[in-house]
């Protein structure tokens, strides 16, 4: 079976799990020093079997940090635009929700912390996405910290990969 393959099933896997319900890791997420020490903090707008990251975009705005979200570019790429108030999202191509045009748009050296979405993830910070590749070309040169948030189920032994993927540098999971 090639990788594709591999990723192709897990995917079908990951799409009969249900919605990641995530208040103990996002607390345990907003306790990492890493997280306490950025002035900066990107986090994804969770979506389908994601989990709702609106209370933590705004556990993080209480807490004076500069919110940052991905808008999709054109040619699958990606960047961070800051976030007042979720209020001020709307909806991209794809229906998910991300900071509007008039948004300042965040340079990866000013984010300190930044929180990745993921179907699967492995314990060595393999995530499997939806296959588009915008994140793995995003993280390419980002020099921050990255987290992922696994819920049981979604922790798989092995993410297939490719040489283009980038892991995460910590995996937080409940145990």
């Amino acid at each position: 079976m090639t990788v594709q393959e591999r990723k192709a099933e897990l995917r079908r896997h990951a799409a009969s799990l249900p919605q990641m319900e995530a208040g103990a890791l996002f607390a345990r997420f907003l306790a990492l020093p890493e997280v306490e020490a950025a002035d900066t903090v990107m986090v994804f707008y969770g979506t389908g079997r994601e989990p709702d990251t609106v209370p933590l975009i705004r556990a993080l705005l209480e807490r004076g940090k500069r919110v940052a979200l991905p808008v999709v570019l054109p040619h699958r790429g990606m960047e961070a635009r800051q976030v007042l108030d979720v209020d001020q999202l709307i909806p991209n191509r794809f229906g998910i929700p991300e900071p509007d045009g008039s948004s300042p748009v965040v340079e990866k050296g000013e984010i300190g912390a930044a929180l990745i979405p993921h179907l699967m993830v492995d314990r060595e910070g393999y995530r499997l996405g939806w296959g588009g590749g915008y994140y793995d070309r995003w993280l390419a040169d980002f020099p921050g910290f990255t987290v992922c948030i696994c819920r049981p189920g979604r922790l798989a032994d092995h993410v297939p990969r490719e040489d283009f993927d980038v892991p995460v540098k910590l995996v937080l999971i409940e145990e």
